[in-house]
């Protein structure tokens, strides 16, 4: 039985963590064509999350993630945002009910998807729109979804938790990693290491035969070698110049400048992030002259995701969940991440039986 009404978390504005209610007479949504009523088992914790309720999107915020300089208006990934939005980019969950033309995803199905939904339109041939920002998310028990976006997990050995720790962080990290071309021989380098999408692009580079460095606070440098890190680099330490064939940046901020430098010529910077600040400045003669090649990484193309969902299946790499909450304590999780608490990834559950056994 589907229930009228549901619990989740209502962003209701901009701001911080007061800007998050949780209700319990949200209604259901019900799938109409080619749609699929999913229940939340579990959703994971993301910067775009927290960039999202505070407007850090917009062009007039200058300052590091999370923080939210002035009132702004279009603060979400594509513009303004409709409130009340429930967020939540990262998603396990089980399919519950079909609308009409869906026949590849039964009842009973576990599915994910990635964070962002590939919308082209004549102006924008790779617009999109994100799980979350542009229509309803996974920080509630039941969710709303194309059936085109969703993947079948059914099959793979990861826990509920593990799943919904991976569409956003290794997504996103995947996505990095093709996009600079960062395979086996590469020498790669990985900033924010210890975070959530740099520990998967850490994983994933060292699942592709290359060869990686990461930067991390020295308290978390071993879950980073254990990550599969050959290097572990202080946070603030001097990087050396002309190492790296890719340098994978979640942080730019201050040290941008330095990443670029430590590019061998002809490499390749790939960036999805800027947690330190997204105003860098730059000697476009260091890039030019050194041809040096930027890529602005958000679009996935759907042969990326697919390729990480069969690894999901497979069971062939696990993702570092340090804890998981009850959706309700929202807070507290967002508040741990931005503390950078905890090594890799933490997860909320909604309300149900599924939270029995989940880590805390």
């Amino acid at each position: 039985m589907i229930p009228e009404t549901m619990c989740g978390v209502h962003l209701t504005g901009h701001g911080g963590p007061e800007m998050l209610e949780w209700r319990a007479d949200i209604p259901v949504p019900r799938p109409g064509p080619g749609e699929v009523l999913v229940q939340v088992l579990a959703a994971g914790v993301n910067n775009t999350d927290i960039n999202t309720r505070t407007g850090w999107y917009a062009v007039e915020v200058t300052g590091a993630t999370g923080e939210a300089e002035t009132e702004v208006e279009a603060g979400g990934w594509g513009g303004a945002l409709a409130f009340p939005r429930i967020q939540g980019g990262d998603l396990c969950g089980r399919v519950v009910e079909t609308g009409p033309g869906v026949d590849g995803l039964a009842p009973g199905r576990r599915v994910t998807c990635p964070i962002n939904q590939p919308r082209p339109t004549e102006d924008n041939p790779v617009g999109f729109v994100a799980l979350g920002s542009e229509y309803d998310g996974a920080f509630a028990e039941y969710c709303l979804l194309a059936e085109s976006d969703l993947h079948d997990v059914t099959a793979s050995p990861l826990s509920d938790v593990e799943i919904a720790a991976m569409p956003c962080a290794f997504g996103t990290a995947a996505n990095l990693l093709h996009r600079a071309g960062a395979g086996a021989g590469r020498v790669v380098l990985v900033t924010g290491a210890s975070g959530g999408v740099g520990m998967a692009a850490v994983q994933l580079a060292a699942r592709k035969g290359a060869r990686v460095a990461g930067i991390a606070a020295p308290d978390k440098a071993e879950a980073v070698r254990a990550a599969g890190a050959d290097e572990v680099i202080a946070r603030g330490a001097a990087l050396p110049e002309g190492r790296y064939d890719c340098v994978i940046d979640l942080v730019a901020g201050e040290v941008w400048p330095d990443l670029i430098e430590a590019l061998r010529p002809g490499g390749h910077y790939a960036v999805a992030g800027a947690i330190a600040g997204p105003v860098v400045e730059a000697d476009l003669r260091r890039i030019y002259l050194r041809d040096i090649t930027l890529h602005g990484c958000t679009y996935q193309p759907a042969e990326v995701f697919a390729e990480l969902v069969a690894t999901i299946n497979a069971g062939a790499i696990r993702p570092r969940v340090s804890r998981s909450y009850p959706l309700e304590r929202i807070a507290e999780a967002q508040a741990d991440f931005m503390a950078k608490k905890y090594p890799g990834k933490l997860v909320l559950i909604p309300p149900g039986p599924h939270r029995e056994g989940a880590q805390e």
